[in-house]
Formats: structure tokens, C-alpha cells, sequence
């Protein structure tokens, strides 16, 4: 009989909530596996918060995050360096161009898959764009540059914020059939904040917000 395989993400008694507000998360614990786990919940429900928290981006009131076997608390540059997650606001890459902006995302990243990544430029459409600075990308292309590069990326625990947000049918066809691949690799585990259900692809798991 086969065991379950091990979870990437280890998530012990969390505890978040911005000041004077509801917590988010309050003792919650949870194992994320490999394949695709949905996060779901209305608007404003604090899954974009959530997927900051679990990044390292915001810090956690109180609890544990561990991924492939690396503490945030003990390690959080080699947790950090097993996390892929790209703030859809950001303005950090603006003023570089879209090949610049990815070679930064991967430094460091000895997994990324090169031939990946070139399928999905081309699926995304990006070649004419690739070279351009950032700041002259439209939204939903600037979305699709983080997208190849997080998919690609290698790294154990991918985080999408509303990855279809502003990609036309043609770029979110290619995001789902990446998606349906990384849910077959036993090594990657991706979790996507929707606040649609997703049936495009094989889910693992669904996580609902709020959290009991």
C-alpha cells in the first residue's frame, strides 16, 4: 500500500490579522501535498493576505511555516528561496525590461526549467513584448511575465494571486494546461487564491475562506 506522500507546505497554529480587524487566521493548521490547492472566498476574505503571510512577506502574529522541510522561523532566506510569489501590484521590475525582470526571478534558482519557460512566452504570446521595459507592458502582460517565470521557476511551492486576472482566452488556455502539468509532478505544490471555483484543472485540495 502506497503512503501519502509528504506535505511541501506545513502550516502550525497561524495566527494572522491586521491591527483592530477580524484575524484571518487564528490556530489554523494545515498540510499542503503536491498538485494544485485552490484558496478559496469572496473578495476581501484576506486570501491575498494569506499567500503574503505564507511568502514570508508579511510576518505571521504567531505559528509555524515550513516548506520542503525548511522553517521561515529557523531559515528564512532558504525558506524564502523555496517559495515562488510575485505581488500582482508590485512596481519593483517597472523600469527593466521583461527578459531582465525574469532573470532577476530566477537568480538563484538552479530547477528552472528553460524550455518551459520559452513554451509558455509563446503560449502567453510575450516574444513581441519580452524586451520592452515593464512599465510599457499592458497589466494582464505584466501578469503573464511573473506567470512564466513562477510555473518554471521549479521551486517547490508556487503562490497565484487571481493568476487569471486581465489575461486574454488565449493566455489563460496556456496558464490551465501548465497548471494540469505541474499537478502530475510530485515535487511542486502550487496554491491558487480564486475567488471563482476552478474545474479547468485537477485540484488536490480547497481551502475556503473563511478559515473555521
Amino acid at each position: 500500500m502506497n503512503s501519502a506522500p509528504p506535505p511541501l507546505l506545513q502550516i502550525e497554529a497561524l495566527r494572522f490579522a491586521y491591527p483592530d480587524q477580524t484575524p484571518i487566521a487564528n490556530g489554523w493548521n494545515a498540510a499542503i501535498g503536491p498538485g494544485i490547492t485552490l484558496l478559496y472566498g469572496d473578495t476581501g476574505a484576506g486570501k491575498s493576505a494569506l499567500l503574503q503571510v505564507i511568502a514570508g512577506v508579511l510576518p505571521a502574529t504567531k505559528g509555524r511555516l515550513t516548506v520542503a522541510g525548511t522553517s521561515l522561523d529557523a531559515s528564512p532566506e532558504a525558506y524564502r528561496r523555496n517559495v515562488f510569489f510575485v505581488d500582482p501590484a508590485t512596481d519593483k521590475f517597472d523600469q527593466v525590461t521583461a527578459r531582465a525582470c525574469t532573470a532577476t526571478l530566477r537568480e538563484g534558482n538552479a530547477h528552472f526549467d528553460e524550455a518551459l519557460w520559452q513554451t509558455l512566452i509563446e503560449g502567453f504570446s510575450l516574444p513581441p513584448h519580452i524586451d520592452k521595459p515593464m512599465y510599457m507592458l499592458s497589466t494582464g502582460s505584466r501578469r503573464k511575465v511573473w506567470l512564466a517565470a513562477a510555473l518554471a521557476s521549479g521551486r517547490p511551492l508556487v503562490l497565484l494571486d487571481e493568476p487569471t486576472a486581465a489575461l486574454d482566452a488565449g493566455s489563460v488556455r496556456a496558464l490551465w494546461g501548465a497548471l494540469a502539468d505541474l499537478a502530475e509532478q510530485p515535487g511542486r505544490a502550487v496554491i491558487v487564491a480564486s475567488a471563482a471555483r476552478i474545474d479547468e484543472v485537477p485540484l488536490a485540495a480547497t481551502i475556503e475562506l473563511p478559515l473555521d
